[in-house]
């Protein structure tokens, strides 16, 4: 699977730019459990996925930079002088974010010519733009011999997101696509930006992700309004963040917020502390608290925290419904994208088949299966 991306990368590189390339893979990611703590300095639970970013890249001699979206058959062409985020700039933003954020780190760097191309689903919330901004600074600091650690290339990363992008994200996404250890997930401190990985073995189940293929509108408003909620009450009951609080101390405000904003908060109270019961249901190999604390996790995320959809919710439904299922919730920032399932390994098949058909009936269109394994961060093929 990454050896054809990166064989594809490597030739459209060849092919265009006449000289050898760097290639980088850096991958998307899943999230077991804990949605919207990142951002709140809590816990969260990611893998870095056998899909993602393949990239070739090289310096150049010319007078700018190129970069060869493959996907999308797009070459972008720019300078390094005066970069600023363009209206509607799409995948460039990413690009041109990650260069002007290590400029404002004082780092040097030269032109260069890149190609990549990705077989991460698109709207799938598995981090698409964090594995392409991770492969960019990634091939950049090997390039131009930068001297980024691991842990500075990601806050690259992720300030190009903010302020290019205009996603205030956490630092989860970039950090497990960095990070990323084969067969394990790592628990995430995101305060102190450090994890603990764990090493994954679901005995007799196993991981599906099912794409609802619908993206709303909504997303990327609804995410900085709720950063906002989360930011407010925090000032309000005189804490850093919502990683410090506990139920008793919400009730304390609970008359002077909105029943809305009070949910939210009490949601991220709640799902932080999930994070950590799954950990240690993970030590115990409790598959069956595991399963449990899924299905509570996509209730908050959809009544409470308020970021699910019709498909989303009809998806984790059927997962409800079926013996072969033990746990199923929502998946990334919400409206839209995949639902994480942990499947019986005998009743894959028949479950997958199930919900397909359901899903075809009752929406008219089809959701996608994807079967992932755990993987290794952002590295350099060759």
């Amino acid at each position: 699977m990454i050896a054809n991306l990166v064989k594809e990368v490597e030739s459209s590189f060849q092919k265009q730019f006449k000289s050898e390339p760097l290639i980088v893979f850096s991958p998307g990611r899943i999230n077991l459990i804990g949605e919207h703590t990142d951002y709140n300095e809590g816990f969260v639970f990611p893998a870095a996925i056998d899909k993602g970013i393949a990239l070739a890249i090289q310096k150049s001699e010319d007078s700018n930079s190129k970069v060869f979206a493959v996907d999308k058959s797009e070459l972008y062409e720019f300078s390094l002088d005066d970069i600023k985020p363009l209206k509607n700039g799409d995948w460039r933003n990413y690009i041109l974010g990650v260069v002007a954020e290590l400029q404002v780190l004082g780092k040097e760097v030269g032109n260069f010519n890149g190609v990549f191309s990705g077989n991460i689903p698109g709207g799938a919330g598995m981090s698409s733009s964090a594995a392409l901004e991770n492969s960019f600074v990634f091939g950049l600091n090997e390039l131009f011999n930068l001297g980024l650690t691991k842990e500075e290339m990601i806050y690259v990363s992720q300030k190009a997101e903010h302020n290019f992008a205009g996603v205030k994200c956490g630092i989860m996404d970039q950090y497990a696509s960095m990070f990323g250890i084969e067969d394990s997930a790592l628990l995430l401190d995101c305060r102190t930006v450090t994890a603990k990985p764990y090493q994954i073995d679901f005995k007799d189940y196993e991981l599906m992700l099912i794409n609802t293929n619908v993206k709303h509108d909504l997303a990327e408003t609804a995410y900085n309004d709720r950063r906002a909620v989360c930011e407010n009450v925090s000032e309000m009951l005189g804490i850093v963040a919502l990683r410090d609080a506990t139920t008793s101390d919400l009730d304390k405000i609970k008359e002077d917020i909105s029943e809305e904003d009070y949910q939210k908060a009490l949601y991220v109270i709640e799902e932080n502390n999930r994070v950590k019961k799954f950990a240690a249901a993970i030590e115990k190999d409790d598959l069956g608290t595991l399963g449990s604390l899924l299905f509570q996790s996509h209730d908050g995320l959809s009544i409470q925290y308020k970021v699910s959809c019709t498909e989303l919710d009809f998806l984790v439904t059927q997962a409800q419904g079926s013996s072969d299922v033990i746990g199923a919730r929502m998946m990334g920032g919400g409206f839209g994208g995949c639902t994480i399932n942990l499947v019986r390994k005998s009743g894959m098949e028949k479950f997958k088949k199930q919900v397909s058909e359901n899903f075809k009936d009752e929406f008219g269109r089809d959701c996608s299966i994807y079967e992932v394994k755990l993987s290794q961060g952002t590295h350099l093929v060759n």
